[in-house]
């Protein structure tokens, strides 16, 4: 098994907690609302939110993709971080086995924000 790491800064100026609100607590209707072109639903599965939530990502018509099923692995409200994986949809193409985000979200000193995302594709 192999894989394949990398990593992302997205600078923005709203700042950081509500940035992590936005795209982590309130993400299921937040962002379908705001990007419905990118992504139609998200649906629950499996638990409350929280770490252990299973949902479906259905995306927009405009992707290749249909749909990925996705795992929250963790949550930390306090250091404003959260990971999940991607464990199965047709995003994965049968060659990964699962992709893994860890995204930390950090305040700036000009009042926004730096969203770090390190993607780790696990390869069977």
């Amino acid at each position: 098994m192999g894989a394949i790491t990398y990593d992302i800064e997205i600078p923005s100026s709203i700042p950081a907690a509500k940035m992590f609100k936005a795209m982590v607590l309130d993400a299921n209707t937040l962002i379908p609302k705001i990007m419905p072109q990118v992504i139609k639903t998200i649906e629950i599965l499996e638990g409350d939110g929280g770490v252990g939530t299973v949902k479906v990502i259905h995306f927009g018509e405009g992707s290749q993709y249909k749909s990925v099923k996705h795992r929250v692995d963790d949550i930390d409200k306090e250091n404003l971080t959260r990971t999940y994986s991607i464990v199965e949809g047709d995003a994965l193409s049968g060659v990964i086995e699962s992709i893994t985000y860890h995204i930390k979200i950090i305040p700036t000193e000009d009042g926004g924000s730096m969203q770090e995302q390190k993607h780790l594709q696990h390869q069977g």
